[in-house]
């Protein structure tokens, strides 16, 4: 059975306002499965965001350990996610889950990934997915040659460059910001 998989997930910090936003497509092989899924979800009261790329179901386990170690750290993004990623590098179950993960607060973004990864990106961009680094390149250009965006607008035009290139990525976007 081939796995439901590819998108392009994205998150700016620029002026005040970070964003998040994700395309809809999942595919299945070739083939696209469903055109308008949500990857974008809103933890701990709204002050964090986090979008995912890979399984739906892994991503969601993820998605609640995160939360759940959100609440236990008082909202401290930085340390939920060093725990969540030593939780999945360690833990026998979460370490078969095939996802990752950006979380996004007013003041950091972050990669975590199964392999105990927790990057603070450069340039407070960060892109997963199959359309990752060409959403990524647009986001770097527009942030340096067209600052008057805003963070929500080079995440959108972004995720829609990466549509136009990328064959697992589609124009059904959904973004959400945190001023």
């Amino acid at each position: 059975m081939e796995k439901i998989k590819s998108t392009t997930v994205i998150s700016v910090i620029h002026k005040g306002e970070v964003a998040i936003g994700a395309d809809g497509q999942a595919t299945l092989g070739n083939t696209i499965a469903k055109s308008n899924v949500k990857k974008i979800r809103k933890l701990f009261d709204g002050k964090i965001i986090c979008g995912f790329a890979g399984s739906t179901a892994d991503a969601f386990t993820l998605l609640e350990r995160l939360e759940e170690k959100l609440n236990s750290y008082g909202g401290n993004l930085k340390r939920g996610a060093i725990e969540l990623a030593k939780d999945w590098r360690t833990d026998r179950y979460l370490r078969k889950l095939e996802a990752m993960l950006i979380a996004a607060d007013k003041d950091e973004i972050l990669i975590v990934s199964g392999t105990g990864d927790v990057i603070e990106p450069d340039n407070q961009i960060a892109a997963i997915g199959s359309g990752a680094m060409y959403a990524q390149s647009a986001a770097l250009a527009l942030k340096k040659h067209a600052p008057h965006l805003s963070a929500e607008e080079i995440v959108r035009e972004s995720l829609n460059i990466a549509g136009d290139i990328c064959i697992y990525t589609n124009h059904n976007l959904i973004i959400e910001t945190i001023k």
